[in-house]
């Protein structure tokens, strides 16, 4: 959906009170801050009390504010969620950021008012998933860091939503929403906004996956042409004057409608950056380096930029009337927004009466709340021979002051009540295989009533399961290709296929196969499962972040054997590190020695695989602490030999040779 608006929303970050007035006085069009369940946890973040404050300075100056609540929620935390949303709801913010589908589906059963947008967690990287979204209230998407720019016109043209794009700031090197790196390695859930960057750790002789900061400036014309409703600034983690900075630059860029000069890129770069910045993504260069890490040059020039940043005041005219056996009145005027208060009646003066000067001088007293007067602006008319107390005068301009800035709502008293999920009878056991020997192990080996393999080997092979998988990424661009080998798999016998976003739900059903939900659905919570089994995924592989406990009280398909995925990448390591001979065999090995294989992903995506497989097939205790899942066996990096092994070893309940990764209890 193309913007209204003759220029696209500037959208800045504010991790903290001062990163609010920097963004304020550089010229955001909106700001967006965290609270509880954010995906930045250890931003400074605004509580409560704090939050008001800043929704109303926010709005005094013609800012909106969107706050974020887009972690991944678990069943206890739900009804505390919700109740928070609604206080949020309350405070006046323009929009919650959102990503978990069980969460998206909460607010919009019981704050139907709380406008939404779907965070970059929420996997948005073409039209069917920003459609997806607006077809469940969610106005908003914010695209995938990845796309470049004919993916992203394609996008506002076709979609019935906003198109929200990252403009300035740092790179999550895997596809947002699908990185378990290190939640799975470090137990630091990014899903969760624990997120301990193992991306900018050393790997082999580099930092191969810590990309250099994504910077816009010399796309702002184009940028404006494709109609992208906002344009967003990364940084809740940054200091004040970085957001400053930043924005008034770009503020600047948007206003004149112009690129950056060298010497803005080079402002930007003083700011902050990882030896420079990258644009490879939005102009489809991806052979290209655009790799960087944080240097001492670029960390001394960041700290001389250190100032200090207050609120901003915003001046407002008045006008008081008193007059004998009339309530006082009061009026404030900001911009179109007018306001008329009443007071006390005047008495009659039995000492000095109430002079004009005395209620002006009175009157005007507005600090500490976002508001000032110049002088003159504010005037009174003043009857002969009254009197109103200092107090009474005070609470005049209290009130006034009340009525202009209040853009609270009432509580709505939301009280959570639990989707009921049910039970769904599921088959016992599905191979989800990446290569043909792979799927031919486990159909020859009748331990799997499903074998599903991967759609483009399916179809490059000529081998057609049971079941076909899609790739997790497709662009506007590669959707023709994806429903042609659709239509292809549903020919050659196949019944199944495994979505890993509800936008690939559509394309699934259309080619008439039944579709099976993917770990990639991130499902946490009974809210999640219930909204993907009410559109039809009945055959959910719950999220690898839970543990057996969670996943006994959901009630999904649970991971037994798979070296899961931890990262899902636009770029091809395995050519930029190892070059094209060793695909398939490719590894990145970390500082203590550990590697972790690398896989191709379609059509040159690709996957960096745990250095451990996940494997409970001798572990009956976990199993049943689990709730005795439906079981899914992960195959990506195995031989048919090695596959025929894992299979052998889960039949006879057999621990498998060397270490092994289980789930948490």
């Amino acid at each position: 959906m193309r913007r209204k608006t003759e220029l696209p929303e500037l959208l800045a970050p504010a991790g903290s009170e001062e990163a609010l007035y920097a963004a304020v006085s550089a010229g955001a069009d909106a700001v967006y801050l965290g609270g509880l369940h954010s995906a930045r946890a250890h931003a400074k973040n605004f509580d409560e009390a704090a939050l008001s404050d800043a929704v109303t300075y926010a709005h005094l100056h013609g800012v909106r504010v969107y706050i974020a609540l887009n972690t991944l929620l678990f069943d206890r935390e739900l009804a505390e969620f919700l109740s928070y949303a609604d206080r949020v709801a309350a405070s006046g913010v323009d929009a919650a950021i959102v990503a978990d589908l069980g969460v998206m589906a909460t607010l919009r059963r019981h704050l139907p008012a709380l406008p939404l947008h779907a965070s970059t967690q929420a996997f948005v990287h073409n039209t069917a998933a920003a459609d997806f979204f607006a077809a469940r209230g969610v106005p908003r998407v914010v695209a995938a860091r990845e796309l470049s720019l004919a993916s992203i016109t394609s996008m506002v043209e076709h979609s019935a939503a906003e198109v929200e794009v990252f403009l300035h700031g740092a790179l999550c090197v895997s596809h947002s929403g699908q990185c378990l790196f290190s939640s799975l390695v470090g137990g630091r859930s990014g899903n969760r906004g624990e997120c301990a960057q193992p991306c900018r750790l050393p790997y082999g002789k580099g930092y191969p996956l810590s990309l250099a900061d994504l910077s816009l400036a010399r796309h702002i014309p184009p940028l404006i042409d494709t109609g992208v409703a906002s344009l967003k600034i990364e940084g809740r983690m940054k200091a004040p004057a970085y957001v400053a900075g930043v924005t008034g630059i770009y503020r600047r860029l948007l206003d004149e409608r112009r690129a950056a000069t060298h010497e803005e890129e080079r402002e930007l770069a003083a700011l902050f950056s990882r030896s420079g910045f990258t644009d490879k993504y939005f102009t489809a260069r991806l052979s290209e380096p655009m790799g960087g890490i944080r240097t001492a040059e670029n960390k001394a020039e960041s700290r001389e930029r250190e100032e200090n940043f207050t609120k901003i005041p915003v001046f407002v005219t008045g006008h008081a009337i008193f007059r004998r056996d009339t309530p006082a009145r009061l009026t404030l005027t900001l911009g179109e927004r007018s306001v008329t208060v009443s007071g006390d009646i005047p008495a009659a003066a039995t000492g000095a009466p109430l002079s004009r000067e005395e209620a002006v001088r009175r009157l005007s007293r507005l600090g500490g709340t976002g508001l000032a007067v110049r002088e003159g602006d504010l005037t009174a008319e003043v009857g002969e021979g009254l009197f109103l107390a200092a107090s009474q005068l005070n609470a005049l301009r209290r009130a006034a002051v009340a009525a202009l800035t209040d853009s609270s709502r009432p509580l709505c008293g939301a009280v959570y009540t639990p989707t009921r999920v049910g039970t769904v009878a599921l088959v016992r056991r599905t191979a989800d295989c990446r290569k043909r020997e792979q799927a031919e192990a486990a159909k020859e080996s009748g331990f799997f009533d499903r074998v599903i393999l991967s759609l483009p080997e399916a179809v490059e092979t000529g081998y057609f399961p049971e079941g076909v998988s899609l790739p997790p990424v497709i662009t506007d661009g590669e959707w023709p290709e994806v429903k042609r080998m659709l239509a292809a798999a549903r020919a050659s016998g196949a019944t199944h296929a495994t979505v890993a976003h509800g936008g690939q739900l559509a394309a699934v059903l259309e080619a008439g196969l039944t579709p099976l939900g993917s770990f990639r659905l991130n499902v946490t919570n009974r809210e999640t499962l219930a909204a993907l089994r009410e559109l039809g995924i009945l055959d959910v592989t719950l999220s690898p972040e839970l543990t057996a406990a969670r996943c006994r009280d959901l009630g999904g398909r649970v991971i037994v054997y798979g070296r899961i995925p931890l990262m899902l990448t636009e770029r091809c390591f395995v050519r930029e590190t190892a070059g094209c001979a060793r695909c398939g065999s490719a590894v990145l090995t970390d500082r203590r020695g550990v590697s972790f294989p690398l896989v191709r992903e379609w059509p040159h995506r690709m996957l960096v695989l745990n250095s451990l497989p996940t494997y409970l097939g001798d572990r009956p205790a976990l199993l049943a602490a689990a709730g005795d899942p439906p079981e899914c066996y992960l195959f990506t990096n195995e031989t048919k030999k090695e596959t025929a092994a894992v299979i052998a070893a889960a039949r006879a309940g057999k621990p498998l040779t060397g270490a092994v990764r289980r789930l948490p209890q």
